[in-house]
């Protein structure tokens, strides 16, 4: 079974992802950074006060668009303010979305915040905004096992990535799910955008709940992104000896993260 998991950057690379993800041929396809605006497409403008960035109006309809083979699941975290091309203001859900292969059995799904709770916001916040977990349990009839596949988008903090209580708090609450999961699957895959430093507490508390960080200090973005700090994605995994392969794609370039690819 193949799982993979990437920051889609709001969509801000829409041809190239687009023209990636028809290429994966994944079963369990993880997005972050997903937007859903009902009823529009194109393309619109976040601003949060920090940044100023362009992103589809809906890129959860653009994606399941070109993967007509997935059904679709998404999470909301927050919603927001957005200014699409001819400048009228509209109302834009931010979250998480992960689209399974329609001939692979969804068999348990589970979605809850590891921070904070869903909000409306008049102007979007530069930090302290919520997240929230999807886990989807899945069949895989080859290897005649259940999967669980936990992704998160993780707390960011514009002091950067080192630990602090709200990311400790996280850290529970995902080790509370690893653990909720558990009795049904043979494997779990938390996979995401953390936004954690490697040497992260996060990591030694999964690991005292089973799970095996796959990426450690690797580099897990692109050109696209030139700060110092090169770690934000990781994927952790319940088996490790059940690991066929474990790729940190770094081409194509398709959004200021690369993807993670796992192969069980």
């Amino acid at each position: 079974m193949k799982i993979v998991s990437i920051n889609a950057w709001g969509g801000a690379m829409y041809d190239e992802l687009v023209a990636w993800l028809k290429t994966v041929e994944a079963d369990v396809i993880c997005l972050q950074e997903v937007t859903r605006t009902p009823h529009r497409s194109g393309w619109a403008t976040f601003a949060d006060g920090e940044r100023t960035l362009p992103q589809r109006l809906n890129l959860f309809d653009d994606v399941s668009a070109v993967l007509p083979g997935y059904t679709p699941h998404f999470v909301a975290n927050d919603a927001g303010p957005v200014t699409d091309g001819d400048g009228t203001e509209l109302r834009q859900d931010f979250g998480i979305a992960t689209w399974v292969r329609d001939d692979v059995p969804v068999v348990g799904i589970d979605a809850r915040f590891v921070h904070s709770r869903f909000v409306d916001h008049a102007e979007w916040n530069v930090d302290d905004r919520p997240r929230a977990a999807l886990t989807i349990t899945v069949r895989d009839r080859v290897a005649e096992s259940f999967i669980s596949v936990i992704q998160v988008h993780g707390l960011r903090d514009p002091i950067g990535k080192g630990d602090s209580p709200a990311r400790f708090e996280q850290a529970q609450k995902l080790a509370e799910i690893v653990e909720h999961v558990r009795p049904v699957s043979d494997e779990i895959v938390l996979c995401g955008d953390l936004n954690l430093l490697p040497s992260s507490e996060t990591f030694t508390l999964l690991a005292e709940h089973g799970m095996t960080d796959l990426v450690g200090e690797a580099d897990t973005r692109t050109s696209r992104y030139t700060k110092q700090v090169r770690s934000a994605s990781y994927l952790l995994v319940s088996s490790p000896f059940e690991v066929r392969s474990f790729e940190i794609v770094a081409a194509p370039e398709v959004s200021d993260h690369r993807a993670l690819a796992l192969d069980l």
